[in-house]
C-alpha cells in the first residue's frame, strides 16, 4: 500500500512558473509540495546567458533558478525531483495524486509541467537513445569531454545547448534544415568557436554504429551532396511539445495539446491551475511564466480561503 499524504498545495513541475508559484505559496504558507520528475528548472535551466530577464544584465538560466528555488525552500516548499506521476484524479476533491511511491491528496494542484523536447524522427532513434542519441546536454554533455558531437536545430535553445557543449567536445557540429533562428548574440558567439562547423539548409537522414552511435548521414539541400559525419553524440533540439498526456482526460486542451486557461490561470475545473508554458497563450518568455506562477499562487491563496470560508 502507498503512503497517504495530505497537501494544501500540490504543484506539477520545476520550471519559472512552477517554482515561483511555489515560492508564493510558500510565503502565504500554504503546505506546499512541487513534484519534478525531470531537471528542475525545464528548458530555462540550459541557457547559457539570459539578458532578457528583469533585474539581470546576463544570468546563466542554471543560476537564476537555483535562486528562485532557494526562494521558494526557504519559504518552506518542498520540492521532490525523483518521485514520477503515474496518474491524477483532478474532478474529486480532494485531489489525487499518485506517484510511483506515494499518493497525495491536494486541496489545489498547479499544472506547471512545461515541455518536452520532440523526438528525433529517425527509425533508428530507439537503438540509440541514451547510447548517442540525447536531448538535455545538461544531463548527459559531460559524458562526451574530448569528444565530438553534432546538435541539431536552430532556435535559441539549440544555439544555447551547442554554446554549452563546447565546453566539452573536442568538435562540435551545429545541423539545421533550415537558417537560424536563435538571436545574434548567441549566434556569434557559436560561429567565433574554432570548435564548431555549422550545416545549415541540412537535414540528418541516417543514423550509424553497432551499440552506439558512431555516424550519421547528412543531406544538404543545396548542392544535394551526401555527407557522412564521425560523431559520438547528437543532442537533438528541435522544439518541444505540451506534457499534458496526464492531464487530458479530465482538463480541456487546445489543439496544440496545451492546456485551456485563461489569464487567471484557472481550468474548466475548480481549484486546479495551469501556469507556464503548458497553458494556452499567444506569448511564451521567461517573465510570463513567472507571472503565470504568480497569478496561479495568489488566486489558490484566494480560492482555498473561500473554501474555509474565511
Amino acid at each position: 500500500m502507498k503512503e497517504k499524504i495530505k497537501k494544501e498545495v500540490v504543484i506539477i513541475g520545476a520550471g519559472m512558473a512552477g517554482l515561483t508559484a511555489a515560492m508564493y505559496c510558500g510565503r502565504m504558507n500554504l503546505e506546499t509540495l512541487v513534484l519534478e520528475n525531470a531537471i528542475i528548472g525545464g528548458q530555462i535551466a540550459n541557457a547559457s546567458g539570459i539578458e532578457n530577464y528583469p533585474g539581470f544584465l546576463s544570468v546563466k538560466g542554471s543560476d537564476l533558478i537555483s535562486t528562485v528555488q532557494t526562494q521558494a525552500e526557504n519559504f518552506g516548499a518542498v520540492i521532490d525531483e525523483f518521485d514520477s506521476i503515474v496518474k491524477v484524479t483532478l474532478k474529486e476533491n480532494p485531489k489525487i495524486i499518485e506517484t510511483e511511491e506515494k499518493i497525495y491528496l491536494a486541496d489545489v494542484v498547479i499544472i506547471a509541467s512545461g515541455m518536452n523536447r520532440r523526438k528525433l524522427p529517425l527509425p533508428e532513434e530507439k537503438k540509440f537513445a541514451g547510447r548517442g542519441v540525447h536531448y538535455c546536454e545538461l544531463c548527459d554533455g559531460h559524458a562526451y569531454q574530448n569528444k565530438i558531437v553534432a546538435v541539431m536545430g536552430g532556435g535559441n535553445a539549440a544555439v544555447d545547448a551547442a554554446n554549452f557543449l563546447t565546453k566539452y567536445a573536442k568538435k562540435l557540429f551545429l545541423i539545421h534544415r533550415s537558417e537560424f533562428r536563435a538571436d545574434e548574440i548567441s549566434q556569434k558567439k557559436l560561429r567565433e568557436n574554432p570548435k564548431v562547423e555549422i550545416f545549415l539548409q541540412t537535414e540528418i537522414k541516417k543514423l550509424f554504429g553497432d551499440k552506439k552511435l558512431e555516424s550519421i548521414e547528412i543531406f544538404d539541400k543545396i548542392s544535394e551532396e551526401t555527407k557522412i559525419l564521425q560523431v559520438d553524440g547528437i543532442f537533438v533540439n528541435i522544439g518541444v511539445e505540451p506534457n499534458t498526456e496526464l492531464f487530458k482526460d479530465e482538463l480541456e486542451v487546445s489543439e496544440s495539446g496545451r492546456i485551456i486557461a485563461g489569464e487567471n490561470c484557472k481550468t474548466n475545473i475548480e481549484g486546479v491551475f495551469a501556469a507556464g508554458d503548458v497553458r494556452e497563450k499567444e506569448i511564451r518568455q521567461l517573465t510570463t511564466a513567472a507571472a503565470d506562477g504568480t497569478t496561479a499562487a495568489l488566486l489558490t491563496e484566494k480560492y482555498l480561503s473561500k473554501l474555509r470560508g474565511v
